[in-house]
């Protein structure tokens, strides 16, 4: 059940992230976040922690009972 918790959250902050960043840069408009390094960064942040969760969880071997 934990690995599909974790294989969950990676792949929210991966999309969450990667629409951060493009707002970040501008390349998505209409929000106060549009155009902002802040932004960028951040998404940049949650993009990278999330491609961290599922390449972990994508290579974690199953545990043999």
């Amino acid at each position: 059940m934990r690995r599909w918790i974790t294989l969950a959250v990676g792949v929210v902050l991966v999309l969450v992230g990667a629409v951060w960043v493009l707002q970040g840069i501008g390349v998505v408009t209409g929000s106060f976040m549009t155009g902002q390094k802040l932004w960028f960064l951040i998404g940049l942040a949650a993009f990278l922690v999330g491609v961290v969760l599922v390449a972990a969880n994508l290579t974690r071997r199953k545990p043999t009972s």
